[in-house]
């Protein structure tokens, strides 16, 4: 913090930076481990911990049903608080964004989910438990869209792609460790609380002092001169304004312009559309681990299954975004619409072969291994090839959170609705009751049952998902040109 304070000391002149600011700036970029920038590193470990944090509750799905006798129905009511409110209050990262330092603003979200977590793990009635994962939603809502923008801001077109990829990659190593750390504990007791309660505290725990570091050591890319997003006009004036020597802005009347300037972009237009339909599979995603078990499969068995599965999704992430800005430099128009497009399809076959071909029988652990993990490599696209790449490249670049804000708040308030929908189909329809299924040692119909669930909630949303993308190919370019123009204006203004 103090570093951050000390980089934006007072100029000796009003149009060019201090010596002593410049060495300042020096010594920002400098902070290096191994090569690697403290910043991205800290904000990298932000990732794995909330990936960490989605992934605790579908994790303990089971223990959680037993614990406060909940059914499918009620378990995805808990996924829908959260990922309802994770997505509505996303515009608030947006806002923050415009006038705080993004690690400021990770900070504050950090601390939202942190407590929320380490409240669902004390919680002793399962309307507590909701009411902390709703709290638990708005601090996801801060921190993924800074996230997002941090990393856009960090790299260059043309290695968006791989970028984000690596942040999904790393990310997905919380995931994993979140998901393997409750399933595993779930089945033991530590000084004398149930194993997924002592998971969510330490979750808890190492989020809180992750936030704090992050508070502490990040830097925000807008504020380090000689990025490639700052001249040192662009510079000059972030300093100016934060020490009042410029009029302050009106943060309303800025956060409007910023949302107007968003919504008319028809890229951002498209993918939200196509991601409020291809948000829904992986909503429906969070039940396997209760799939797997209703099946048949132990505590260990089933995050291994999750574990392969996560891997998969990784390094899909990460490969998809490589591969598609290799093909961008070539074809920048439509190479990263054709990624996407190719990994949606593949979801409609592989959901196919897991939940209908493969029989659902423990002794067929190793094809569930095998289909899992593929699926995860081609199903990953998406988000890293062209979504979160696409978007830096069509609004000016201090519009980016807004952007990824807006992203959330669409897609996700409409995908929030798959989980419970998982639960009602599967109890409604395919006559799952929570009251006759023996979650402790499997139940073939209750495995049947939520497997139908599942895979209505995901085959045709992917199907959809592949259309939607294909206006695309007409006007992400023309939406590119002008945000280079405007940037451009802006930069002519200043």
């Amino acid at each position: 913090m103090a570093m951050r304070h000390r980089a934006r000391s007072a100029p000796s002149s009003p149009l060019t930076p201090s010596s002593t600011m410049r060495f300042m700036s020096r010594d920002i970029r400098a902070k290096k481990i191994f090569g690697f920038s403290v910043s991205l590193i800290l904000i990298n470990l932000a990732s794995i911990m909330e990936r960490a944090d989605e992934n605790l509750l579908p994790a303990v799905y089971k223990e959680v049903s037993a614990a406060f006798n909940a059914g499918p129905a009620d378990l995805g009511y808990l996924t829908f608080l959260m990922n309802f409110l994770k997505s509505i209050a996303s515009p608030l990262a947006g806002v923050l964004a415009l006038h705080y330092d993004r690690p400021t603003v990770l900070a504050i979200g950090t601390v939202f989910w942190a407590l929320s977590t380490g409240a669902v793990g004390v919680s002793q009635h399962f309307r507590q438990v909701a009411f902390w994962r709703a709290v638990n939603g708005l601090g996801l809502a801060i921190v993924i869209p800074a996230l997002q923008s941090f990393i856009a801001d960090s790299y260059k077109d043309g290695t968006r792609g791989a970028g984000f990829g690596l942040l999904s990659l790393i990310g997905a190593i919380g995931g994993i460790g979140g998901s393997i750390l409750a399933t595993i504990m779930a089945g033991n007791d530590y000084w004398g609380l149930a194993g997924w309660r002592v998971a969510f505290i330490m979750v808890a725990l190492v989020s809180l002092i992750i936030g704090i570091l992050v508070y502490l050591y990040a830097t925000d890319p807008r504020k380090i001169p000689g990025n490639h997003l700052l001249d040192d006009d662009d510079y000059e004036r972030l300093h100016l304004v934060s020490k009042d020597v410029l009029p302050p802005p009106s943060i309303w009347r800025d956060s409007l312009v910023a949302t107007r300037s968003v919504m008319k972009v028809r890229t951002f237009q498209i993918i939200v559309l196509q991601g409020i339909i291809g948000s829904l599979p992986w909503t429906a995603i969070v039940f396997f681990t209760m799939w797997f078990e209703l099946i048949g499969f132990d505590n260990n068995s089933s995050a291994a299954l999750n574990s392969l599965f996560a891997i998969g999704c990784a390094s899909g992430a990460f490969l998809g975004g490589v591969i598609a800005d290799r093909l961008s430099r070539h074809f920048p128009d439509s190479a990263r619409v054709m990624c996407a497009q190719f990994s949606a399809f593949m979801g409609i076959p592989f959901s196919w072969i897991l939940l209908t071909v493969i029989p659902q029988s423990v002794d067929y652990w190793s094809a569930y291994a095998v289909t899992l993990f593929f699926m995860g490599i081609t199903i990953s696209w998406c988000a890293t090839s062209a979504n979160n790449p696409m978007f830096a490249e069509v609004v000016p670049p201090k519009h980016r959170t807004m952007i990824y804000a807006f992203d959330r708040a669409f897609e996700g308030s409409f995908a929030s609705l798959a989980a419970p929908a998982v639960g009602l189909v599967t109890e409604k329809i395919y006559g799952y009751d929570s009251k006759t299924v023996n979650l402790a040692n499997g139940s073939a119909e209750g495995a049947y049952a939520l497997s139908r669930g599942l895979l209505t909630m995901m085959i045709v949303p992917f199907g959809v998902c592949v259309l939607f993308y294909s206006p695309l190919y007409l006007v992400f370019k023309h939406d590119r040109e002008n945000a280079k123009l405007s940037s451009f204006k802006d930069q002519e203004m200043v």
